[in-house]
C-alpha cells in the first residue's frame, strides 16, 4: 500500500490512499482519519484498507481525485519518536577520517543513534526555514522506517515484523553547530532542526524483490540546483540493517506505535555514485586536497530527493525544498 497525509488545516492533517503509480487518491475515513490513527490499531485496519487499495488501483473508487504531492504533509507531520541511526558506518569512518580521527571498531557492531526533534516535521515540499547561512545548512538524502508497537528486548528477528511503513528522509543538518554541540558531550541538539519525509510512506511489500534483510536495494537520488548530486545503492554497505536498527533502539524501553527510525546518510565505499550529504563531498575533497572546496547551502539552494523503480516510476514522491531565510 501506498499512504500519504493531506494538509487539511488540522495539526495531523487527512489520513489519504494512494495508487501505485501516485495518480489517484482517496481519503478513507471510515476507517482511520490520520495516519496515527492507522498505525494505533494497524493489524486491525490493515485488512480493510488493502481490500480498498486494490479497488483503487483498478480504478474502481469513484471518490478517488488526483493526487497531489503539493497538499501533503510528511506522513506524521509529528511523532512520537524520531531516532535517527548512522547505519552507513563507512560514512561516519570517513568523517573521522578527514580529521585525522581514528574510529573505534566498536562502531562496526554496535550502532550509532540520536533521538532527533519529532514534534514538527516540515511538509515535503515546503521551505527549509533557517536563520542564517552561518550555521553550515547540509542536507542528509536516508531512509526511514515506521514501527508498530514495538516490545523492549525485541530481538532482530523479531523487529522486522514490527516495520509497517517506509519513507523517504531530508534529515537537516547545521554542520557548523555540531562540535560545538558534541563537545559537550550530550550530543546533538540545536544543530538538528526540523526533519521532512516524502510524500508517500508505502509497506514494504511494495517493493518486491528490491526489500530483502529489512534493507532496501535501490539508489536513493538526490539533486542539488537541478544538478545530481549523488544516487548510491540503499543496500550496499549498510552495515546495520532496519530490523538491527529497531532492535538497537528498542534495547531499553518499547517503541510505541508510529515511531520512526532513520538509516542515517545513504553511503557507498564506491564514491562514483555521488554522496547524500554536502559534508561527506567536503570529507572527500579535505582528503584529496587538504581542504572542501564545496560549499553548505544558502538561502535559495535547492535539494530534491527521490527513488525510482526499475522502469523510472517514482516510489514515494518527491522531497523538494528550497533553504530561506527565517525572519521570526
Amino acid at each position: 500500500m501506498k499512504l500519504a497525509t493531506y494538509n487539511n488545516g488540522r495539526r495531523d492533517g487527512q489520513l489519504m490512499l494512494v495508487n501505485r503509480d501516485l495518480t489517484k487518491a482517496v481519503a478513507v475515513p471510515a476507517i482511520a482519519n490520520t495516519m496515527q490513527e492507522l498505525l494505533d490499531s494497524w493489524d486491525l485496519l490493515e485488512p480493510q484498507l488493502k481490500e480498498l487499495y486494490e479497488a483503487l488501483n483498478e480504478g474502481m473508487l469513484d471518490n478517488a481525485v488526483d493526487f497531489d504531492q503539493t497538499k501533503c504533509h510528511s506522513p506524521l507531520p509529528r511523532a512520537y519518536q524520531w531516532a535517527d541511526g548512522s547505519a552507513y558506518v563507512n560514512h561516519v569512518e570517513l568523517v573521522r577520517k578527514a580529521r585525522g580521527a581514528e574510529m573505534p571498531e566498536s562502531f562496526w557492531t554496535d550502532p550509532l543513534v540520536y533521538q532527533g526533534g519529532s514534534d514538527c516535521f516540515i511538509p515535503p515540499q515546503a521551505d527549509i526555514p533557517l536563520a542564517s547561512e552561518d550555521w553550515g545548512i547540509d542536507f542528509e538524502s536516508e531512509i526511514a522506517v515506521i514501527t508498530d508497537d514495538v516490545p523492549m528486548g525485541v530481538s532482530v528477528d523479531a523487529a522486522a515484523n514490527h516495520i509497517k511503513l517506509l519513507m523517504l528522509v531530508n534529515d537537516v543538518s547545521l554542520r557548523n553547530l555540531i562540535p560545538g554541540e558534541l563537545a559537550k558531550g550530550f550530543g546533538f541538539f540545536q544543530s538538528k532542526p526540523s526533519s521532512s519525509f516524502s510524500p508517500v510512506a508505502i509497506t514494504p511489500d511494495e517493493l518486491g524483490d528490491k526489500w530483502q534483510e529489512t534493507k532496501v536495494h535501490l539508489p536513493l537520488v538526490t539533486h542539488l540546483n537541478d544538478e545530481l548530486f549523488g544516487k548510491p545503492n540503499a543496500g550496499v554497505d549498510m552495515t546495520f540493517n532496519f530490523a538491527q536498527l529497531v532492535s538497537h533502539v528498542a534495547k531499553s524501553r518499547p517503541m510505541g506505535a508510529g515511531a520512526i527510525v532513520g538509516s542515517g546518510t545513504i553511503s557507498n565505499y564506491d564514491r562514483s555514485a555521488g554522496s547524500s550529504c554536502l559534508a561527506e563531498k567536503r570529507m572527500l575533497e579535505t582528503i584529496a586536497d587538504g581542504k572542501p572546496s564545496t560549499s553548505f547551502m544558502g538561502f535559495g539552494d535547492k535539494v530534491r530527493i527521490e527513488m525510482f523503480d526499475d522502469n523510472g516510476a517514482s516510489i514515494f514522491g518527491t522531497i523538494d525544498q528550497t533553504v530561506v531565510e527565517y525572519k521570526g
